[in-house]
């Protein structure tokens, strides 16, 4: 097979986990859609697309994803998570990162609990603030 064809297929698929990553909060869209088309790029030889191009795709996604860090954080301050929760969860989600896909999605929500243990607020408190993946509230998990 290939190479370029190899390459193609990569980033057909890292495009479409991208999209999907857009509406699934357990997927981080925006770096694997960059990720993606510059593998598309990079199969061309860069023939349709330059090192501008790239640059501001680069900057685009940095953008996209720091502020979707913000909302998230943000909107778990606003449904009730302590500091030591957000911190918590920041932190499992650059663990689970690491872990895989479970880690991944399961990262935050363990960093989150164990921040909110760690703020003494008691096991029910830290299974009852209301998660928000992604801009999405998800629910506490009701303890």
């Amino acid at each position: 097979m290939e190479i370029t064809f190899v390459l193609w297929l990569i980033a057909v698929a890292l495009v479409f986990l991208g999209v999907a990553g857009l509406i699934l909060p357990a997927l981080p869209g925006p770096p694997l859609l960059f990720v993606g088309f510059l593998l598309a790029a990079w199969a061309d030889d860069f023939a349709y697309v330059g090192l501008k191009t790239i640059v501001v795709l680069a900057l685009l996604t940095v953008l996209t994803y720091g502020v979707d860090l913000w909302a998230t954080m943000f909107g778990v301050k606003r449904f009730g998570a302590s500091k030591r929760a957000i911190i918590g969860a920041l932190a499992g989600l650059i663990v689970g990162i690491f872990v895989g896909f479970p880690g991944v999605l399961f990262g935050p929500f363990i960093g989150a609990m164990i921040g909110e243990l760690l703020a003494q607020r008691g096991l029910h408190a830290s299974g009852s603030v209301q998660l928000v993946v992604g801009g999405r509230r998800t629910g506490g998990a009701g303890f």
